[in-house]
């Protein structure tokens, strides 16, 4: 915010917290505070479409649909932990799933609800690939069985229980 005139576009909830991280008015009309339903973000002749993605894996948080390339910029939703070489192959199935996926979705999504809104909203966008920010993007066949997939994880909160939630007795040592 300092060293350009470039505005940021972040969502209604963090908005408050833009000015905190510049000198006093240098936020002044540059801050696009994104409502949680979203919106669509027009620049030049085109736009991205600000997809509500909201605890997966943080409140607030939006993906990015293209609907000229009809790239779903999906950030943490559709990670893999594969890297280097592997990362740069576009997954076209999820069988077997890729290193990482199901331990990282099983942990970090917070609930099969949040999940199943996600899926019935981006089963109506035509997606020729989504790109996460983490591992490979995924196209193909490989795009309905991670929405069908997803559609029926438990994760989060669905998978917390007692054990989780006891009085610890276990020692830590600085």
């Amino acid at each position: 915010m300092t060293g350009s005139q470039a505005s940021l576009v972040i969502s209604a909830l963090w908005a408050r917290f833009a000015p905190h991280f510049c000198k006093l008015g240098k936020t002044d009309r540059r801050v696009i505070a994104v409502p949680d339903e979203g919106g669509r973000l027009h620049y030049g002749q085109t736009s991205l479409w600000l997809l509500p993605a909201h605890f997966m894996h943080s409140e607030g948080n939006f993906q990015f649909y293209d609907p000229v390339s009809r790239i779903l910029f999906s950030g943490d939703l559709g990670v893999s932990l594969l890297s280097g070489v592997e990362a740069g192959h576009v997954i076209t199935n999820l069988t077997p799933f890729p290193h990482g996926m199901e331990a990282f979705h099983r942990r970090y999504m917070v609930s099969n609800k949040i999940l199943k809104l996600w899926v019935r909203m981006v089963r109506q966008l035509d997606i020729v690939m989504i790109a996460p920010q983490h591992g490979a993007p995924i196209a193909g066949e490989a795009i309905g069985q991670l929405l069908d997939w997803l559609d029926n994880l438990a994760c989060g909160i669905d998978v917390m229980g007692p054990g989780q939630y006891q009085v610890p007795i276990g020692d830590l040592h600085v």
